[in-house]
């Protein structure tokens, strides 16, 4: 019986921890919804299934515990697919999948992107849904955690980028 239960408990235990080892994604819909409740500022990764560099961004950087740590005690994180096909309405308008020729592209990751179809590209907003910033590309876990510190401490308001990254010391 003592075995069971000492089974039990460590089964428990090991999906316990688990949580806590990745990111806590959420749709688009529900971290506006969380957002109006309790606000805090979002992160927005925008992928496709194809992309190689979403993936690697996957395994290297947003597999990292003091990435993981950081994202989900201070942004609601949004896992986006640019390709997606279900609608999302937002601000009272109705986003859509298209498809243009041989150009597939959700409506609404298009225009948190600008048009620029690039994947991966995170998109950082304020609390108050404002866009902040747009990032394409692949992000290491060094250069990524200094650019959530960049935007999570405000540090944007009246800090030059290369004065931050001069004085910023990493937890990694």
């Amino acid at each position: 019986m003592k075995k069971i239960l000492l089974l039990f408990t460590l089964i428990a235990f090991s999906f316990g921890t688990k949580a806590q080892d990745k990111i806590n994604w959420l749709s688009f819909e529900k971290a506006i919804e969380l957002n109006k409740e309790n606000p805090k500022p979002m992160l927005i990764d925008i992928y496709t299934d194809w992309c190689g560099y979403c993936k690697k961004m996957d395994k290297e950087t947003y597999s990292n515990k003091v990435i993981i740590n950081y994202i989900n005690e201070n942004f609601y994180a949004i896992k986006m697919d640019g390709e997606g096909k279900k609608d999302i309405i937002y601000k009272g308008n109705t986003f859509k999948y298209r498809k243009e020729g041989r150009t597939e592209y959700h409506e609404l990751s298009a225009a948190l992107m600008e048009g620029q179809l690039s994947y991966p590209t995170t998109i950082f907003m304020t609390e108050k849904e404002q866009m902040l910033q747009k990032i394409p590309g692949y992000l290491s876990k060094e250069k990524f955690e200094i650019i959530l510190a960049y935007f999570k401490t405000n540090a944007y308001k009246d800090k030059e980028w290369a004065d931050f990254e001069k004085d910023f010391k990493s937890n990694i």
